[in-house]
């Protein structure tokens, strides 16, 4: 394939990784108010998404894609973890939660997601940032050829 294709093929990846990640914490927030839990499990499958929307990209395994991987990763969780604080506050004020998270200080959603998540949810979000790395850092190597 000529590198002009390869390239250009490449101009999405940031795009749809921004938007699956975006869309991965809205669904996620949206879970977690309807079950009212963190469900922290998610981080995993964030993990696992964003890994496979640099795959899909073109992006190849390695460094680069670990490093955007865990990026993506950990905002989905922050970003997430927010919005279900803000919904949780907006609640009690019969707001929506993206009306609340306008409103909502960091200072004091800090305070409630650290109130909300356990010691068990902030191991799942360190495996999920582990399996992001191990996820793009492998890549799928040719097999071995018949010559």
């Amino acid at each position: 394939m000529p590198d002009h294709a390869i390239s250009a093929r490449r101009w999405y990846a940031l795009p749809l990784l921004a938007l699956g990640a975006g869309g991965f914490a809205a669904a996620w927030t949206l879970l977690a108010l309807l079950l009212e839990r963190q469900c922290a499990w998610l981080s995993l499958l964030a993990a696992a998404d964003m890994v496979l929307l640099l795959k899909l990209s073109g992006l190849a395994g390695g460094k680069r894609r670990a490093g955007w991987a865990v990026a993506t990763t950990a905002c989905v969780i922050g970003t997430a973890n927010f919005l279900i604080t803000a919904g949780e506050v907006g609640k009690s004020f019969g707001l929506r939660p993206w009306e609340s998270a306008l409103q909502l200080g960091p200072g004091y959603a800090w305070l409630l997601t650290r109130l909300a998540n356990s010691d068990f949810d902030l191991l799942l979000y360190a495996a999920s940032l582990l399996l992001a790395a191990w996820l793009g850092l492998s890549a799928r190597r040719p097999a071995p050829s018949a010559r």
